[in-house]
């Protein structure tokens, strides 16, 4: 299914300014706002974030999984979508992210 597809079926984020993503010691290392051309990004993470709990490795998958067309983009050209490029990166390490969801 395609991204706009999979988006279509995440929980709306309009009651969000942003979502942080803390690193193990409560750094904050992205912030994910509602604005044009990240407000996709936002309703991925902010629900990977309610269904696993954290950005772990398997809410990684699942990220990836619904950012279809566009993962492939940011594997072919690394850089090209941060936000996809976090979620390769737990995959790769393991390591993933606490979630802190900053309300309107």
């Amino acid at each position: 299914m395609a991204f706009a597809d999979n988006l279509k079926q995440l929980p709306a984020v309009s009651h969000l300014a942003a979502l942080q993503l803390l690193d193990a010691v409560g750094n904050v290392v992205a912030t994910i706002e509602n604005k044009p051309g990240q407000s996709g990004a936002l309703a991925v993470y902010a629900a990977l974030a309610a269904r696993h709990g954290s950005i772990n490795v398997a809410a990684a998958q699942e990220g990836l999984d619904l950012f279809a067309e566009h993962t492939a983009h940011a594997r072919a050209h690394p850089g090209s979508h941060p936000n996809i490029d976090r979620l390769l990166a737990v995959m790769a390490s393991g390591e993933g992210f606490s979630v802190k969801l900053q309300a309107c």
